[in-house]
């Protein structure tokens, strides 16, 4: 089965990456594989100290994800997959497409500020010529319905 992989965090356009996932997943017959990066930064404490924060941020994702999950299960009919790894996003993202021979197309959400799409967005498209998979950016300004009429 196809899936597509989309990337959680804690960004605004990653509502529309899910939701254009889950409605392209529902219409094809794929799933959907959400990917969560936890920075390694985030726990250069002591070892106490950085396991604690690390169950945190995990504890974090996850509610996150079931957020999304139980919408891509009532709504679309969606069993979502999470996986939750930790490094810099853009190889652990490299990484999961390489290990993941399920995965059949990657979804990005592209901001909608004057900064550009995001740093996510602009360093995969770079790459996106080396990618085995094709990859798909959502405008973060699309709504609901532009979502369902596209997908």
């Amino acid at each position: 089965m196809r899936k597509f992989l989309v990337v959680l965090d804690d960004s605004r356009e990653c509502l529309n990456a899910m939701r254009f996932a889950a409605m392209r997943a529902a219409r094809t017959g794929g799933g959907v594989e959400i990917l969560a990066v936890i920075p390694p930064d985030e726990f250069n404490h002591w070892v106490g100290v950085g396991e604690i924060m690390r169950q945190e941020a995990r504890d974090r994702i996850e509610a996150h994800f079931e957020v999304f999950a139980k919408w891509m299960r009532d709504k679309q009919g969606i069993d979502p997959e999470l996986v939750i790894r930790e490094g810099e996003p853009v190889p652990e993202i490299l990484a999961q497409v390489k290990e993941d021979p399920d995965v059949g197309v990657l979804v990005l959400g592209a901001g909608t500020g004057n900064k550009g799409p995001g740093p996510l967005v602009t360093e995969l498209t770079r790459r996106s010529g080396t990618l085995p998979i094709p990859v798909t950016i959502v405008p973060g300004e699309m709504t609901k319905e532009q979502l369902e009429a596209v997908s």
